[in-house]
């Protein structure tokens, strides 16, 4: 008997809110994984604020489970793309300067959650951050509606590298510290599983725990391949300047 390992990411991140895929509408399921956030990783705050658009639909379900008034703190321009995609790392800071503007009338002198679907590398997590505090936010406590992520993806999913993975090699008192945070609180991987229909073992969930359906060569990673193009340019430029 063949069991299916779907991606849950694409509920989590990827998939528009209005979309039902395996079963089940996105928009939903994130606000079920909100409310399930709000009880693992309750805050003292006044107001909870998403990262939209993917985080937006698990900032409302943490705001109902949690009767912390939600709002808008962060206006979005849906011109620019996502960022964890952008292989640059100055280019995906760019982005989010770009990308997101702060409301410090919602924020200002407040103490503020923020949820947001996943953290990957954190840089640009981080420059959300800043900007919160720069517009006069009181306390900052970022909830994420996933497990953290500590391992690549080899079946599609355009994850960095493990080295490059915030969650990889750090603890959470050290993220807090990364991110510039009061306190930082992730869903644990059996209360994401918990809010989705399908059986546990019907989804994908390597990335957070390293448990891949399916053998993969630790040393291929998304980059492999632009690496071997990208020496191959090297190699023809340099016979070029022989030449």
């Amino acid at each position: 008997t063949v069991t299916p390992a779907h991606c849950i990411f694409e509920h989590i991140y990827f998939a528009k809110q209005n979309s039902t895929i395996f079963g089940e509408n996105v928009h939903e399921l994130r606000k079920k994984l909100g409310r399930q956030l709000a009880i693992e990783q309750p805050a003292d705050a006044d107001v909870v604020i998403p990262v939209p658009d993917s985080g937006t639909s698990a900032a409302i379900g943490y705001a109902e489970q949690s009767k912390i008034p939600f709002d808008m703190g962060f206006v979005r321009s849906h011109y620019i793309g996502r960022t964890f995609i952008s292989p640059d790392q100055k280019l995906r800071e760019l982005e989010v300067k770009l990308k997101l503007a702060v409301v410090k009338e919602v924020v200002g002198g407040k103490r503020v959650v923020v949820v947001d679907d996943s953290i990957v590398r954190g840089t640009t997590t981080r420059g959300k951050m800043r900007a919160l505090r720069q517009a006069g936010t009181k306390q900052i406590h970022m909830r994420v509606s996933c497990p953290p992520l500590r391992f690549p993806c080899f079946y599609g999913v355009d994850f960095p590298t493990k080295e490059e993975l915030l969650a990889n090699n750090r603890n959470f008192e050290q993220i807090k510290d990364f991110l510039e945070v009061d306190s930082i609180g992730y869903m644990s991987l059996d209360g994401l599983l918990s809010c989705a229909i399908l059986p546990a073992e019907h989804y994908c969930t390597a990335c957070w725990n390293g448990k891949y359906r399916i053998p993969v060569d630790i040393a291929m990673n998304k980059f492999a391949a632009e690496r071997c193009q990208m020496q191959m340019f090297d190699d023809l430029s340099e016979s070029e300047i022989d030449e």
